[in-house]
This record gives C-alpha cells, sequence and structure tokens, in this order.
C-alpha cells in the first residue's frame, strides 16, 4: 500500500507547438516557442489579470475582473461616445511651437507626435451623440501627460467660442499631468483664459458638461475641468490640484487611502455623478434631452 503511494509520478508526452525535423533538428530537445502577437494581449495596471485585447476592446477598455478603466487616447474616446461619422475635427493643424526656446522642447514635441499619433493633447469638434449635436474637446494624456500648452488652451477656447456661436452644448473630457512647464507663464495664461470663454459661454446660457477622466490634475483642475454646469467622472478617476505626496508634506497628516478619487469627491461634493464608461454616451444623450437640446433620440430610453 504504502508502495504505491510514493511510486513515481507518470510521465506525460508533451505535443510540440511545431513538428520537429522535416528538415531541420531540434538539437536542444526543447519544445518549440510560439511567437505571440503583439497587442495579442493586456495586463490590467491595477489587478493584474490577463485580457484579449479585443474583448478589452468590446468591454470599453474596463477590466471584466476588477473594474479599473484603463487611459484612453482621444481619438478612442470619440469613437466610444460620438456617433459614426458623425464628428467633424476642428483646428487640427494647429501645432505647438517652441516660443521660449526651452532646451529640448522642439525635439520632445516631435517625439510624443510620433508617440501618440496626434499633433497636440487636446483634439475638438463637432459630433452627434445619441443624434444630440454637441461641440466636443477631448485631452489625451499620451502626449505630453496631457498637459495644458498654448496650443491646448487655444484649441479649447476656439472650440467653446464655436460652441457660444452656434448655441450648441459643450462637452469637455478632462486628463492632465497639469501646466505645460517648457511654455512657463505662456501655459498658465491658458486657465485664465479658458476660463474667461466659459463665462461669455455662461452668459450666453449654454450647457456645459465636464467630464474628468483619470488623471485630471494641476492647472486643468483649477480651471475648465471644475467649471462645468455639469460634472462627470468615471470610476476611480483620480483629480484634484496638487498630488497626494505634496499635500500629506504640506499639512503633516496621512490622508484616506481613496482621497481624490471620483467616489470620494462625489461624496464631498465635487462631482454631480459617477458615471461607468459603458453608460457614459447614454448618460450624456439623456442630459443633452433634458437640457432641450434639439436633435435625436436619447440613448437607452
Amino acid at each position: 500500500m504504502f508502495k504505491d503511494l510514493f511510486q513515481k509520478k507518470r510521465k506525460y508526452a508533451t505535443i510540440p507547438s511545431e513538428r520537429v525535423g522535416q528538415g531541420r533538428s531540434d538539437e536542444a530537445g526543447e519544445r518549440p516557442k510560439r511567437e505571440i502577437p503583439e497587442g495579442l494581449m493586456n495586463k490590467c495596471p491595477k489587478c493584474g489579470s490577463i485580457q484579449y485585447s479585443k474583448e478589452l476592446e468590446k468591454n470599453f477598455k474596463v477590466c471584466s475582473n476588477c473594474g479599473y478603466h484603463m487611459r484612453l487616447n482621444a481619438m478612442e474616446r470619440i469613437r466610444y461616445t460620438v456617433d459614426e461619422d458623425s464628428f467633424t475635427e476642428f483646428d487640427e493643424n494647429l501645432e505647438s511651437l517652441d516660443p521660449l526656446e526651452f532646451p529640448g522642447y522642439a525635439s520632445k514635441l516631435d517625439q510624443q507626435k510620433l508617440k501618440s499619433g496626434l499633433k497636440e493633447a487636446v483634439v475638438t469638434g463637432q459630433g452627434l451623440i445619441g443624434g444630440f449635436p454637441a461641440v466636443l474637446a477631448v485631452m489625451s494624456f499620451d502626449f505630453f501627460t496631457g498637459s495644458m500648452g498654448s496650443v491646448v488652451g487655444e484649441k479649447i477656447t476656439r472650440a467653446i467660442e464655436v460652441a457660444t456661436e452656434k448655441d450648441l452644448p459643450l462637452i469637455i473630457f478632462s486628463t492632465s499631468g497639469g501646466a505645460r512647464m517648457q511654455e512657463s507663464i505662456l501655459s498658465l495664461m491658458q486657465m485664465a483664459k479658458t476660463s474667461a470663454a466659459l463665462a461669455r459661454f455662461h452668459e450666453r446660457g449654454g450647457l456645459y458638461i465636464s467630464v474628468i477622466t483619470d488623471p485630471t490634475t494641476g492647472g486643468v483642475s483649477a480651471s475648465f475641468a471644475m467649471l462645468g454646469d455639469i460634472i462627470i467622472a468615471e470610476p476611480g478617476a483620480i483629480f484634484g490640484f496638487a498630488g497626494r505626496i505634496v499635500i500629506e508634506q504640506t499639512i503633516r497628516q496621512k490622508l484616506p487611502d481613496d482621497f481624490q478619487t471620483a467616489e470620494f469627491n462625489l461624496q464631498h461634493g465635487q462631482l454631480d455623478l459617477v458615471s461607468h464608461r459603458k453608460d457614459l454616451k447614454a448618460t450624456l444623450s439623456k442630459l443633452l434631452d433634458l437640457h432641450g437640446v434639439k436633435g435625436g433620440t436619447a440613448i437607452g430610453g
């Protein structure tokens, strides 16, 4: 009986992924390795689960295991939000220069364009959401961490002015690491510039919906991101002015673990709503419908 318990484990045959032989030999006796195409799988930054990229796309780039909302670039955001073939881009050829001749800035701009496929950290335009027309400004964190330079401020200001002239609702999707240091005071001036444009828009009775995505900090959070008539955020999105470490060092206190998350800000009155990404288009469509925007039918009834 004891002999049976401690008997050697059976050996099982391994089926190679490719046939060995047929004109070549496997000298090392190792199983040939399969090449996994780049981009086939994605790893969740929060829980570490591995998921097929196609399935992740179908789920709006939200982890099916933990619900983590992965970052989207501007074009992905537009694709998930705007009705198909309805988006017309504004100022697509407007690009940043190097007004202060900051060392290395010009080459970094070129690198960011190649990496992101964008010309700046924001894409603006007009489109339909559930059939309702709106002017949109969509920031992209993958271009210079969504930092706000003079061109970002100019494009957003122009989009606000178009919404004012056409009497259309305005929706801005924010994500940013703050003002772009390579442009110094020119970058900081965009806070006042965009805020002044929004004040004129508000005086005309325009509807402005601000959508906070992860992360939204610095000058963007201190200006147009928090000036919406309705402020929405995606689950888990971090937003605030200063970073957690800076605040803790300043006040010499430990902050709550969920500090600056969308849920924390909702609880403390900084938000009107936290909306899951899959519901966001329907939510925006219903809000446009409720505020009397002329157009199509609200999504999701």
